[in-house]
């Protein structure tokens, strides 16, 4: 079997056939986990676990369950009965919960093997993934699978690193404002935001209510349909007829993009086109200013209660300003120590003014305008979607600078928006870049509870992209 190439669908197939165990399925995953351990892609692995929940499922398992035996991994904010859940925070690296988030209980009932929880941004409050409050490689910061100098993109980042370097092929990310999609994109793999709601959200430490959700990142479109299926329900999906697909491009969301990433995408435009997808140019004049009314005004409001509440959840008797003095990356620290804990937010000058009244207008006025102006270039267009690249930069230098608020607008410029508004959006890997070799990822946002339709269309899309090549091996 070539793992390079095994996708979560194939590996369900093949055990169900009886051509592999799931004990080597697990042992494969766990020595590629140790073999890659200059990812720093993991927090806990946990190969004791592992290994007997795999010989357990060979010695009497059930092989009709849809993830009967295959091993995947768990973001660490996400948890998972008898394992550490620290979000990627010193305070919590002792906190072990007692039953796993109902996210986690629908893949276990499905028979995954959980092998691990992975590395993350800093309570999930960044892009980069650099972050210093762990250090399981030589260096700080989840590592990029194709360039270990690179980031990993964030906050999901090591699951996004574990299944772009072929050590695992599926996972939970969490995203508030691009966390499963940015390093999706940036480590060539698949991912779906789903509509805010679609998923249970108990079990995982928060940012925001509003805006926060898990999402399946897995090899290939058809792998997130299938992890999505087993969370959310419904029967399975076959791929979207390309001809009967109409998608827009709004020109705004391709502003600063490198030579790379712009001629990927313009690339993966015309494949689509020569596949029958109708594509049209659409204008979204109030994007922006209204996604920026909304955004930082939302998470950084709610990170205080509803974090809080989940300290409340962990029993741990940690207070948040306990959780706050121990954060270690510089960001998250300045972000928590300066907004979060005083509830301020940025004022026009710079200078912090009260949070309250601006969260306020965010949820009754911008944040439904928002919903509308998508809403409306949805219905107006036809569109089953809308496409703009991921991000709009390969992966750039992991050190401290990467984790600044420059980078960090700039890689959930697109990303953002839709998650602002609640609405679905999937990651397709599109390609590696002509000149840095790197990840280039395309993002489909559609209208709200139309992810069955999306991940339709984006499983017929994995037969035009194909799967990027895995990374060299040193």
């Amino acid at each position: 079997m070539d793992f390079d190439q095994l996708t979560l669908t194939q590996a369900t197939a093949d055990l169900r056939a009886g051509k592999i165990t799931s004990t080597a399925l697990t042992t494969e995953a766990l020595a590629r986990a140790r073999a890659n351990a200059d990812l720093s892609a993991f927090i806990t692995l946990d190969e004791a676990g592992a290994l007997e929940a795999a010989a357990a499922f060979d010695a009497k398992g059930d092989r009709s369950k849809p993830l009967g035996g295959v091993p995947v991994v768990i973001k660490d904010n996400i948890e998972v009965a008898g394992l550490p859940c620290s979000a990627g925070t010193p305070a919590l690296k002792d906190y072990v919960p007692g039953i796993d988030a109902p996210v986690v209980a629908k893949l276990r009932a499905a028979g995954a093997i959980i092998i691990g929880k992975t590395s993350m941004h800093e309570l999930a409050f960044g892009i980069s993934g650099y972050n210093t409050a762990f250090k399981t490689g030589a260096e700080f910061g989840v590592r990029n699978a194709y360039d270990r100098a690179r980031i990993a993109g964030g906050s999901s980042s090591g699951t996004g690193a574990a299944i772009g370097a072929r050590i695992i092929a599926g996972g939970l990310g969490t995203d508030t404002g691009g966390s499963v999609r940015v390093p999706a994109a940036l480590n060539g793999c698949a991912s779906l935001r789903p509509t805010v709601g679609r998923y249970p959200q108990e079990g995982i430490a928060p940012i925001s209510h509003t805006r926060d959700t898990a999402g399946p990142m897995a090899a290939t479109m058809a792998d997130v349909e299938l992890l999505d299926r087993v969370i959310a329900g419904g029967d399975a999906v076959a791929a979207a007829d390309l001809k009967q697909v109409r998608i827009g491009i709004v020109k705004t969301m391709s502003t600063n993009l490198d030579a790379d990433t712009e001629a990927a995408f313009r690339a993966a435009i015309a494949q689509m086109k020569t596949h029958g997808v109708g594509i049209v140019e659409v204008e979204m004049p109030q994007l922006a200013e209204l996604n920026g009314r909304v955004g930082f005004p939302v998470a950084l409001y709610e990170a205080y209660d509803d974090m809080v509440s989940y300290l409340k959840h962990t029993g741990t008797g940690l207070t948040i300003e306990a959780l706050a003095n121990e954060i270690s990356s510089p960001d998250v620290k300045g972000t928590y120590d300066d907004l979060v804990i005083p509830r301020k937010l940025p004022g026009p000058d710079g200078a912090p003014v009260d949070a309250w009244p601006i969260y306020d207008a965010a949820i009754k006025t911008a944040r439904p305008a928002l919903q509308a102006l998508y809403s409306a270039t949805f219905s107006h267009n036809k569109l089953d979607a809308i496409a703009f690249p991921t991000t709009p930069r390969v992966a750039i230098p992991s050190n401290p600078d990467s984790s600044s608020l420059e980078n960090f607008a700039l890689f959930i410029q697109n990303t953002d928006p839709g998650s602002n508004a609640g609405i679905p959006g999937i990651q397709i890997p599109i390609a590696l870049g002509a000149s840095s070799g790197l990840p280039i990822g395309l993002e489909l946002d559609g209208p709200a509870g139309s992810d069955r339709r999306l991940l339709a269309i984006g499983m017929a899309l994995d037969s035009v992209f194909g799967r990027l090549p895995p990374p060299r091996r040193s």
